[in-house]
């Protein structure tokens, strides 16, 4: 009888391709170039078993989220609004941050952070106080000062020579009838050549529903040259 042999020829190297393999099997064709989405799958050995679990199980979730950022260029405000651009003001974040960095008039101008009620920016209704201390070539001074038109409010023209800088938290608003609060910090230099450095706290003596929002604005005269502009949710 006669015996017939099969022979099978090896696979030489570089003859699987990846158009010959089925999507199931990871190779670097597949590899993410960005992060995982939540119902991504990795795999686990529990106890020697491999196991499948969504990404959402086991990312982390940072406290602090920039909700948006704006490099502003030649403009009369920058403002942040609820329901534009992923900007929301409401329960989904506890506080808010927002910093604003170099920021540069076109000529010396007074600068002012007012919340938007209903789209409106507000001119009234404020507890504000404002301190901390100026100096020059003459020495050192101390600075106190309140305002009733604005969350925070540069000291006199801010110079235009000079970038401003500085920080500001906001609290209650998001939800109904709640009075919007802000605190903060910032350094400027003032047209009469004073560098000053404040801390300022404020409340909107008004319980309101209809807060959304926030600018950073000029009063009317030269606009804002240069600037970045950040704001982050806290969870």
């Amino acid at each position: 009888m006669a015996i017939t042999r099969i022979i099978t020829p090896g696979v030489t190297d570089d003859a699987v391709t990846s158009d010959k393999l089925n999507d199931n099997i990871i190779s670097g064709t597949t590899a993410l170039t960005s992060a995982p989405d939540d119902t991504d799958e990795l795999l686990i050995s529990d106890a020697g078993t491999l196991k499948r679990i969504d990404y959402s199980l086991i990312k982390s979730t940072p406290g602090l989220n920039l909700i948006k950022e704006v490099t502003a260029s030649d403009v009369a405000s920058v403002s942040f609004v609820h329901g534009t651009n992923d900007v929301v003001f409401d329960t989904t974040y506890k506080l808010y941050f927002f910093t604003f960095l170099d920021v540069n008039m076109a000529g010396d101008e007074e600068v002012f952070i007012r919340p938007l009620l209903g789209g409106s920016a507000q001119t009234s209704g404020f507890l504000n106080a404002q301190a901390g201390n100026y100096s020059n070539t003459g020495g050192v001074g101390s600075y106190s000062d309140y305002y009733l038109n604005a969350f925070m409010a540069s000291s006199g023209d801010a110079e235009s020579d000079t970038p401003m800088s500085g920080y500001i938290y906001f609290v209650n608003v998001g939800g109904s009838s709640k009075k919007p609060q802000a605190f903060g910090q910032f350094t400027q230099e003032r047209s009469n050549g004073n560098f000053y450095n404040i801390s300022f706290s404020c409340t909107y003596d008004t319980a309101v529903s209809n807060f959304n929002g926030f600018t950073f604005t000029n009063n009317g005269g030269p606009n804002i040259t240069s600037g970045n502009f950040k704001l982050y949710g806290i969870t």
